[in-house]
């Protein structure tokens, strides 16, 4: 029996093997060699992998994927593990053109998971039965482990038969014979259904003939129909046709009435917006008057304001002229009395320069007999002194006054020109006071003009208003008429339609007739 041929084996990421690494089978007998832990058995698990063993005791681990490289202290876990067998197929053992196959099993860290067959993904399924009978599998007897031997020999679960049939080549046609007898077991299946439905149909024939006579007795019965309901549709279209007309007469009529109040309405609003255009030219001429008038206001009322200040400054100048007149005049009397009070105190002081020699003529008197009565000159010398105390004290008082009566004096002459300047402002005061009388008499007059112009503009803008109004009246009553006649044209026009679509499409009429 020709045999198919291992030519390399591509691991990468699985297990130990986080490199990619390729052995080639070249000679007849290859031998992988090595110490413990250096990878020989995951080459035998990566093979068994490939070709799609699924138990993980099997591949001496605890969950599929830690298959994946699981990394180092040097380097990181991998993503992916690959493993790729190629075979040799000139002998064209496997079912297939190619000279040369390859099979491909990836899984992803992710969980994902693909078959290749020659770089195309594939189906587990495709794999199993191309290599079917070939002796190549994950549980076949090309790759023989120590348990296998044990269940060999010990005949466990008939692996001993398993083998034979696998060595033999019949494994797939008893797979062949298993999938016959499953449709064989679905076709027998199916034909019980079949013959249960023709009971059925046979049960129920009877109940189907009757029907059949309702039938033909409904189609006889349904051209009766047929014939009547024409009859009756075209008396119908008659009556509809007539009716059709009067409303297409009265629609006119209708539409007729609409156009004449139609052009009643442009004319109004035509004879509107000319009044509105009039009344916004009254409107604007108003409105200038009405600022000529606040201006006149304003300018009249600043008028007045400024009469009754110059009153008040007039009032308050004949105030303070009056109260300067009687400070001069009392100025006037206290500087008569200072006057006076001077001229006494002159007079005692010239009184007193006469003592005062007089007492000079005693003391040289006295002192030619100072020697022989001392007591009697001790008592003029005391004489002497108050005598020119008092001398002193006249003539501080003569100077106090003598300040005084200056003072007096500079005030009177301050007096007397605030009063002449008091005297000017006031005639000034009066001639404004008389030529702002005479402004307001003429702005009193122009503001009866204007008041008067007001009055008139405000009478013709009611009259105004009062037109508007009773135009805005007509025009809502034109407006509600002609909304009239537009529901009544809108319902005939409906009305029409309605009848032109049942005469057209002989609506409620039997389906026979249309």
């Amino acid at each position: 029996m020709p045999a198919m041929r291992l030519k390399t084996i591509e691991i990468k990421g699985f297990k130990s093997f986080a490199n990619e690494t390729v052995i080639h089978f070249d000679g007849d007998v290859i031998g992988i060699v090595g110490p413990n832990g250096s990878g020989k058995s995951n080459i035998v698990d990566a093979v068994r992998w490939v070709l799609g063993e699924q138990k993980t005791r099997e591949l001496r681990l605890d969950q599929m994927s830690s298959v994946i490289f699981n990394g180092t202290k040097k380097r990181r876990p991998g993503g992916m593990a690959q493993v790729t067998l190629t075979f040799d197929n000139t002998k064209n053992i496997l079912p297939t053109e190619y000279q040369t196959v390859s099979i491909t099993r990836i899984l992803y860290r992710s969980g994902e998971s693909e078959y290749r067959l020659n770089g195309v993904t594939c189906r587990l399924k495709d794999i199993t039965n191309l290599l079917m009978d070939t002796g190549i599998g994950s549980n076949s007897y090309a790759i023989i482990a120590l348990s296998m031997v044990d269940d060999i020999l010990a005949d466990k679960d008939n692996a001993r038969q398993r083998m034979f049939e696998q060595a033999a080549g019949i494994s797939k046609y008893k797979v062949r014979k298993r999938e016959t007898i499953n449709k064989l077991n679905q076709t027998t299946a199916d034909l019980d259904r079949v013959e249960d439905l023709l009971y059925e149909i046979e049960g129920n024939l009877k109940t189907l003939e009757k029907q059949a006579r309702r039938t033909r007795r409904y189609f006889e019965l349904k051209e009766q129909y047929k014939t009547l309901s024409l009859e009756l549709a075209a008396w119908r279209t008659a009556g509809l046709k007539r009716k059709f007309k009067s409303l297409a007469g009265s629609v006119q009529e209708q539409e007729d009435a609409f156009r004449q109040i139609e052009i009643e309405i442009r004319q109004a609003e035509a004879a509107l917006e000319a009044e509105r255009k009039a009344n916004l030219d009254k409107e604007q001429l108003l409105s200038t008057r009405q600022r000529e008038l606040n201006s006149l206001t304003g300018r009249i009322r600043g008028m007045e304001a400024d009469k009754r200040m110059l009153q008040q400054q007039a009032r308050f100048a004949e105030e303070t002229r009056e109260k300067t007149a009687r400070q001069i005049e009392e100025a006037k009397g206290q500087l008569a009395r200072l006057e006076e009070q001077v001229a006494s105190l002159r007079e005692r002081l010239v009184e007193e320069k006469r003592l005062e020699a007089e007492l000079e003529e005693q003391l040289d008197a006295a002192e030619a007999a100072l020697k022989a009565t001392r007591d009697k000159h001790g008592t003029l010398k005391a004489d002497l002194d108050a005598v020119l105390k008092q001398q002193q004290e006249l003539e501080r008082r003569l100077f106090e006054k003598e300040k005084q009566k200056a003072v007096w004096q500079n005030q009177l002459q301050s007096l007397e020109q605030e009063a002449q300047r008091l005297a000017e402002a006031e005639e000034k005061s009066k001639g404004e006071a008389a030529r702002l009388q005479e402004q307001l008499a003429s702005l009193k007059a122009e503001e009866a003009q204007v008041r008067a112009q007001l009055e008139q503009l405000e009478k013709a803008e009611a009259d105004r208003q009062k037109a508007i109004e009773d135009t805005r009246r007509k025009m809502e009553a034109l407006e509600e008429e002609r909304s009239g006649i537009n529901r009544q044209l809108d319902a005939r026009r409906n009305e029409l339609q309605l009848m032109r679509s049942m005469v057209e499409n002989l609506e409620g009429f039997p389906e026979s007739i249309r």
